[in-house]
């Protein structure tokens, strides 16, 4: 028993560390992307909205980044998806259906 639980715990730490991504004509957009390379890989998004703006401190500095909301679809299926960039960095892929 003790020695399967040891097993399955990297498992666990692996699907907790998995990463949100969108399949695309010309590549796959994670998060981590910037969002010029989500727009090569996917084209322009249907919809894009200014959320609001975040300070964020970069070393001794705070500065203000943008928040923005893409939207693609709806796609096969009639998935709609929603990504999130925060001062252009892609930080959350979330999908519902239409």
């Amino acid at each position: 028993m003790k020695k399967s639980l040891l097993l399955a715990l990297p498992l666990l730490f692996i699907a907790a560390q998995s990463h949100a991504s969108l399949r695309c004509a010309n590549g796959i957009a994670s998060e981590g992307d910037r969002s010029v390379e989500v727009q090569a890989k996917c084209g322009a998004p249907a919809s894009s909205n200014v959320i609001g703006y975040q300070k964020t401190r970069i070393g001794n500095r705070t500065e203000e980044v943008e928040i923005l909301e893409w939207i693609y679809g709806p796609r096969e299926g009639g998935m709609m998806y929603f990504l999130r960039f925060e001062g252009g960095k892609l930080i959350r892929i979330d999908s519902k259906r239409a």
